[in-house]
């Protein structure tokens, strides 16, 4: 086979596993890496490394593909690592390939090494190298490839050496296809089909695996087949059944007294595609029992770790479809009671700023969410109706991922309308994305609640018996000076009469264009 350079190899390999759109910001690590850029790629330059790594997770799960992270050695690595952690946690197949220095100077500690490379992300990635040849730089990104993109799947790591794009290689690539999902075992699966057919009052909590899978429509029809209630989990960081359906009966509580109650009237449960169960604060353990309990997961540390329940492992839609082949009809459950819509008051209450939200929004739009302190307000007055991913939130609770993973949504699906819904305080953390968005003029409308304030600390901190707790007043932050500054049109709603006209003025611009809300400072319960 000719020689070729370890760059050009990597190219083809990149090619052929279309991997063209590569996320960055770049360093002297890198140029070996970026020089001579190809044509047919494409190089989306965010101004922060936690932006870039946000929205390429953005971009990956939007697209259900995944995503190339091209990061500056140590320091570059060490600014996107809240970020990783949140790709970790949201299963957001990212490939990151960081720069290292010149192998011949990592002997002496130099300036930009990274010492031990491979381990500084740990343990949130699936994997991590920095290969010992030069020439095994391909091959190291192709299994990284195969690691991300595999049930369950998360980010991988791979270190080059900057010398390493110039040496010589003569190793054969060779591509591979994505390697697939598998099915529940047998015996299992008889267990929970016997399950499901005995039972009176069934009950789905449907995970982001499902959406993450595109899986929702099957779901559906397993829900409707067997007549159970279907509920969302606590902190879902995504939307994988039609929030308007009459089986929809809520969101769980991330508290475990709250969740078993609301769970008490079932007399199974089955947990497709998240854990049993992510929980936010504690207030003692629930003298009420869970009922029996099935958990279908890809993810082995998922089911080892649950208390309690029979553990099947299996990707979301093979374990749905082999469901759905087999379980008995049963009559649906009587639908829930809908709220009524808040009053328009102003200041405006995050739950009438929410349903008109409700009201104005494209019927195909993704809705991307950041706003801590508002989630049971979303929850009650913002109902996701799409099946294809309608809806992408933050699962580890790193602020900073909404507005940057907006912008990844967008570039990953310019069929469809982006809407972001931000606190001001998750705003600024990565606020610098809106200067992306206006270079790719991406037709995102962000919208800020700003309550002036880390609302969600307050809520819970004054819950837990917290007094004088520094650090959570904000205010005086000049959202559409900022966002103009960046390059966006912005407008402004103080009143709640012109909530809505605002609104269906800024969502059909083309371009992206921030939404400035001013929001009550009122507290409110959270969970």
């Amino acid at each position: 086979m000719a020689t070729r350079t370890v760059r050009d190899a990597t190219r083809e390999l990149l090619r052929d596993l279309g991997l063209t759109t590569v996320f960055g910001n770049p360093g002297t690590t890198e140029i070996a890496f970026l020089t001579e850029w190809p044509d047919d790629f494409t190089y989306v330059l965010a101004l922060h490394e936690a932006s870039v790594v946000a929205m390429a997770d953005g971009y990956a799960r939007a697209s259900r593909q995944a995503a190339l992270v091209n990061l500056h050695s140590a320091g570059g690595v060490g600014h996107a690592l809240g970020h990783i952690f949140t790709a970790y946690r949201n299963n957001a197949p990212l490939i990151i390939l960081a720069g290292q220095q010149t192998r011949s100077l990592l002997p002496d500690d130099p300036f930009l090494g990274a010492v031990e490379a491979a381990n500084f992300p740990k343990p949130y990635v699936k994997w991590s190298c920095e290969p010992a040849r030069a020439e095994d730089v391909p091959a190291a990104l192709a299994r990284a490839y195969h690691i991300a993109t595999q049930a369950p799947m998360g980010p991988v790591f791979v270190s080059v050496p900057v010398d390493d794009w110039d040496a010589e290689t003569s190793k054969p690539i060779v591509s591979r296809p994505r390697i697939p999902g598998f099915a529940p075992d047998p015996s299992a699966l008889d267990e929970l089909v016997s399950a499901l057919d005995t039972a009176e009052r069934p009950a789905i909590v449907v995970g982001p695996g499902i959406d993450g899978e595109g899986a929702v429509p099957d779901v559906v029809e397993l829900a409707e087949k067997v007549g159970a209630g279907v509920w969302a989990p606590p902190m879902g960081a995504r939307c994988s059944f039609p929030e308007d359906h009459p089986q929809f009966f809520g969101f769980l509580q991330p508290e475990r007294k709250a969740l078993a109650s609301a769970l008490t009237e079932h007399d199974l449960v089955v947990v497709i595609g998240a854990p049993a169960f992510t929980y936010h604060v504690y207030r003692g353990e629930s003298e009420t029992a869970l009922p029996p309990l099935f958990l279908v997961s890809d993810d082995e540390q998922i089911l080892a770790r649950a208390a309690e329940g029979t553990g099947i492992r299996a990707t979301p839609k093979l374990a749905i479809r082999a469901l759905l082949d087999r379980a008995a009809p049963r009559e649906a459950p009587k639908p829930r009671t809908r709220l009524e819509k808040p009053a328009a008051v102003t200041p405006i209450t995050p739950a009438y700023a929410y349903s008109v939200i409700s009201e104005v929004l494209p019927e195909d739009a993704i809705v991307v969410e950041e706003t801590p302190s508002h989630r049971n307000e979303l929850h009650d007055h913002l109902p996701i109706k799409s099946t294809d991913t309608g809806f992408l939130t933050v699962a580890s609770g790193t602020l900073g991922y909404g507005l940057p993973a907006a912008v990844g949504a967008a570039l990953a699906r310019p069929d469809r309308k982006v809407v972001a819904i931000l606190g001001d305080g998750s705003s600024m953390y990565c606020v610098q994305a809106l200067w992306t968005a206006a270079q790719h003029n991406l037709p995102v409308t962000f919208v800020i609640f700003d309550n002036s304030q880390y609302a969600a600390v307050r809520i819970l901190g004054e819950a837990a018996g917290g007094e004088k707790v520094p650090g959570v007043d904000l205010g005086g932050i000049d959202f559409p000076a900022l966002a103009k500054s960046l390059g966006l049109r912005t407008s402004v709603v103080e009143k709640a009469e012109d909530l809505k006209p605002t609104l269906e003025a800024a969502l059909p611009d083309e371009r992206p264009h921030l939404v400035h809300v001013r929001i009550d400072a009122n507290p409110r319960t959270l969970y």
